[in-house]
């Protein structure tokens, strides 16, 4: 016989988790982990041998899976705040569609690109600044350290390099740095439990039925 399902108060009155709400969570976790594993293969590669044409080239197949994992994880991510979650996802389409015209431009591979054209990074960038927004949002929401740590190292590595401030060392230092956290971060999401992962679903469905009554007295 299948179980009673779990009837939680909310902000806003009662509320149940369906199995279509933790598969979403299931989704947004390994999208999570399957960016941190492909960042962490890239850099790993970059740090230990960088400057071979080979490695250059493996580094174009490894950012394309951590930027659909990332998108698959911000579709299916849980933000109270509908603005800052459009946001997010704007940003990842727009590095999204930065790296695709520099892959498809550029004639040197688009991890060299890159890095030896800081100013890409306006571009490019906007994809990190997604993943910034949801280390953000899991520092406030979970109070993790890791995350804490994150939020303010990947804007400081990208800004860095993009104005030429960090010498190369200190690129390394903070890379590394910022793969061990992230994937001491999603393997952390791994084993969280599922249920905050989803939020108070009563705080979803009345701000959804406020911007309802919005559209209604618009009219």
């Amino acid at each position: 016989m299948q179980a009673e399902p779990v009837v939680y108060q909310g902000h806003f009155g009662e509320f149940t988790i369906t199995d279509e709400d933790r598969r979403g969570v299931v989704i947004y976790r390994s999208g999570l982990a399957v960016a941190a594993l492909c960042f962490a293969i890239a850099a790993g590669l970059v740090l230990w041998q960088g400057d071979n044409s080979t490695v250059l080239r493996l580094l174009t197949p490894l950012y394309t899976v951590f930027c659909v994992a990332l998108g698959i994880s911000l579709l299916t991510i849980h933000i109270y705040m509908k603005p800052l979650h459009r946001t997010l996802q704007v940003f990842w389409a727009v590095g999204c569609l930065a790296s695709l015209a520099i892959a498809h431009f550029s004639p040197e591979p688009f991890a060299l690109t890159v890095y030896s054209q800081p100013l890409s990074l306006l571009g490019v960038g906007f994809v990190f600044a997604a993943l910034t927004g949801i280390f953000f949002k899991e520092a406030f929401c979970f109070n993790r350290i890791e995350t804490k740590f994150l939020t303010p190292l990947v804007p400081v590595l990208l800004l860095g390099h993009l104005v030429g401030l960090l010498p190369l060392q200190i690129e390394r230092v903070l890379l590394l740095l910022w793969v061990i956290l992230f994937l001491v971060f999603a393997l952390r999401k791994v084993i969280q439990p599922i249920p905050p992962d989803i939020g108070d679903k009563s705080v979803f469905d009345y701000l959804k039925q406020q911007r309802l009554t919005r559209t209604d007295a618009s009219r």
